[in-house]
């Protein structure tokens, strides 16, 4: 989402790390190109303008000039001013803002937003959301008469997340409704109440009218607002209308994944004064993850998302899989199902494009990805590959000759050159994983970075596979250690 952004960010911070001493010139020609580049994100103009008179005052200031690293520090001070236009803490932490629900039971959410913006989808996610990882006993209503199966619509979505839904009664109105499902929470003691309004127009007084009687009666813990951030700048002026009208406590941002300029994002904090709670990253029900400004700001300046990378990897794969794996390739039984396994886990986890953004340094290499045609489908295109050989054939790859590459070429839809391929990278990862051993194993290897095990299915418990194409290498090594695993 903030693809454009980073790159013009970069470019003008790449600049700045390149000199020994900058002055106060310097300093103010950076700010003015940051500045062209959030609006041309889209960031409000109000926001943007505010975002550099602090960054400048801060970089101008003799702290900045007279160190020895001045472009490192003005790097910095524009990380935390990001951090904080995004809703970071004073303290600078930059975590997710959790949700209030330290209520009498059942804390009910409502849903705020305009028509279209993904808020039925939003509410199912955060209900399953809460459900999984926090074990709330959930109930979703849905207050929405306007729209056609509407409704139904939520009934279906709640089946699909374990969450039980209001049983709907036709020709009730939203109030009515609101009130219902109170009672119906009290009596089953449900923990939290998520109750999913008619989306609307911001010009809509009817609809404004009644999104506030549902409030003055559910009495809401929480009023999330759902932001499409495909929207752009008028997502700002849709947060001020409603900001107008209810009280708002949080945003929730949908299509995070999409290829939106990023100005909601950057804007909405600043607009509404309320945190960004949570952002939509993807279709499913389970793509929507807690906001952390402090990563998002360490995504936009290039610096990767290592955290997010650990949790997402700790969610996706399971720690005795991954210590199965990690002791057939110490055993150099490292077979083509095992592989598959692996780019399997790397689609689960968001694909290349979504890993190599996460990783630290891995801007250019994500861009090298692109610029080569290379894309999440060439993992589907690996498995299915895979998929094409027999059983014998994926547990001992050598024997796959010449006739055999073919079948398996015509069975997946692929060249042989792309069999080929495969079956090199599969090598690679054999003498990678000698190359290992001999230096005593991973536990050996993260001893000698000071580690204490690594991430699970990543080199440290498990060996994610370089990126296909890359190098077939461990990303994160410094380049000698690379270089060792590398070794043809």
């Amino acid at each position: 989402m903030f693809d454009t952004l980073s790159d013009r960010l970069s470019n003008v911070f790449d600049r700045l790390r390149g000199r020994g001493a900058l002055s106060e010139q310097d300093v103010r020609d950076a700010m003015r190109e940051v500045r062209v580049a959030l609006l041309e994100a889209d960031v409000a103009l109000p926001v943007a303008r505010d975002f550099i008179n602090r960054v400048t005052e801060r970089a101008v200031g003799q702290e900045v000039l007279k160190s020895v690293t001045p472009g490192q520090q003005v790097i910095k001070i524009v990380n935390d001013e990001l951090i904080a236009m995004l809703g970071g803490d004073d303290d600078g932490a930059g975590e997710a803002q959790p949700l209030n629900l330290n209520v009498t039971p059942p804390a009910v959410i409502m849903m705020v937003g305009l028509q279209g913006s993904g808020k039925t989808t939003s509410t199912a996610k955060i209900a399953k959301l809460l459900k999984d990882k926090e074990g709330k006993k959930a109930m979703m209503a849905s207050l929405d008469v306007n729209r056609p199966a509407a409704q139904e619509q939520l009934a279906i979505l709640g089946e699909q997340a374990g969450v039980a839904t209001l049983p709907i009664v036709p020709g009730q109105q939203p109030v009515d409704i609101a009130r219902r499902a109170l009672n119906a929470a009290k009596l089953q003691n449900i923990d939290v109440l998520l109750l999913d309004t008619a989306g609307r127009l911001h010009v809509d007084e009817a609809l404004m009218a009644e999104m506030k009687a549902v409030a003055s009666e559910a009495d809401p813990a929480e009023v999330l607002l759902v932001v499409d951030s495909l929207t752009g700048q008028d997502a700002v002026n849709v947060a001020q209308s409603f900001t107008d009208e209810v009280p708002l406590t949080g945003v929730v941002l949908t299509r995070m994944d999409g290829d939106a300029r990023g100005g909601a994002a950057l804007s909405m904090r600043a607009v509404t004064g309320k945190p960004i709670k949570f952002a939509g990253t993807g279709e499913k029900l389970d793509a929507i993850e807690r906001f952390h400004p402090g990563r998002v700001a360490d995504r936009i300046l290039g610096m990767g998302d290592v955290v997010s990378l650990v949790e997402r990897a700790a969610e996706t794969i399971k720690a005795e899989d991954a210590e199965e794996l990690a002791q057939k390739m110490m055993a150099g039984k490292f077979d083509l199902n095992d592989l598959r396994k692996q780019l399997q886990q790397m689609q689960s986890m968001g694909g290349l494009g979504m890993l190599a953004g996460m990783m630290p340094g891995m801007k250019k290499a994500k861009a090298a990805m692109q610029a080569s045609g290379m894309d999440d489908k060439a993992l589907v295109h690996m498995d299915a590959i895979i998929g094409s050989m027999t059983q014998k054939e994926r547990a001992n790859p050598a024997l796959l000759n010449a006739k055999r590459k073919k079948r398996v070429a015509a069975g997946s839809g692929r060249s042989v050159q792309e069999v080929n391929k495969i079956l090199k990278m599969h090598q690679e990862m054999g003498r990678a994983m000698k190359q290992i051993r001999k230096m005593g194993g991973l536990k050996g290897l993260a001893a000698m970075f000071g580690a204490g095990g690594g991430i699970p299915g990543m080199g440290g418990g498990g060996g994610m596979p370089g990126l296909p194409g890359m190098g077939g290498g461990m990303g994160g090594l410094p380049p000698d250690i690379q270089n060792l695993i590398n070794k043809k």
